[in-house]
């Protein structure tokens, strides 16, 4: 359950939000402080299961053959085996495309070094190279898990940005999953809460509050 000054800060951001003819998102704005971000290690970038979900469609593109290609089909927005990872790695505009309309990538890990080798320029600077599938892993799983999650990444920036729901969703929804993101950050900035500037939630196009 949400702190009820999170619940109270979302029901404003969404009241307060002007009505647009699109289904907007609900976007979370963090600021950090004290840290050096041009040192890599201090850096946020990690993948949070939102409890509640996104609110959104989250594409997946996995790398698989065999079993796991069949058993990822059911779920994967693609499933793409060896010769087509070749095909990509041979026309740089679809790689980039495929980067950029896709939020997740997973793949077999005996896939992992052709994917660097062939795609590792295009999805490395973007965060995305995929996480690795092992023989053991239920990859049907590992993709519903994946459609929940959400990417804090702050890069060298001070002030960075994630998606915590959508402007359909409930205030309390929406206020667990920015709970459970303030809470990861708290446990694993160096140090916790007095590395948080402040945080603000806002729909897309809506003002900003403040929440903590």
């Amino acid at each position: 359950m949400a702190d009820q000054e999170i619940q109270e800060a979302v029901s404003r951001a969404l009241e307060e939000a002007p009505p647009r003819n699109f289904r907007e998102t609900v976007d979370l704005a963090i600021n950090l402080r004290d840290l050096d971000l041009n040192d890599p290690s201090n850096r946020v970038d990690e993948g949070v299961v939102l409890p509640e979900g996104t609110g959104q469609e989250t594409s997946i593109v996995v790398f698989a053959e065999g079993e796991t290609a069949l058993r990822a089909e059911e779920v994967a927005d693609d499933v793409l085996d060896a010769d087509e990872l070749a095909d990509l790695g041979d026309d740089d505009n679809k790689a980039k495309d495929l980067a950029g309309e896709t939020d997740f990538f997973l793949a077999e890990e005996s896939m992992m070094q052709d994917i660097g080798r062939y795609l590792g320029t295009v999805l490395g600077p973007r965060g995305k190279m995929p996480d690795p599938i092992s023989p053991d892993d239920d990859v049907v799983e590992l993709i519903e898990r994946l459609k929940n999650t959400v990417q804090l990444r702050s890069g060298d920036r001070r002030t960075f940005h994630t998606r915590v729901g959508a402007e359909d969703m409930s205030a309390e929804e929406i206020a667990d999953n920015i709970d459970v993101i303030i809470r990861r950050l708290e446990a694993n900035l160096e140090k916790g809460p007095l590395n948080i500037d402040g945080v603000y939630v806002k729909t897309t196009m809506g003002p900003a509050v403040e929440v903590v």
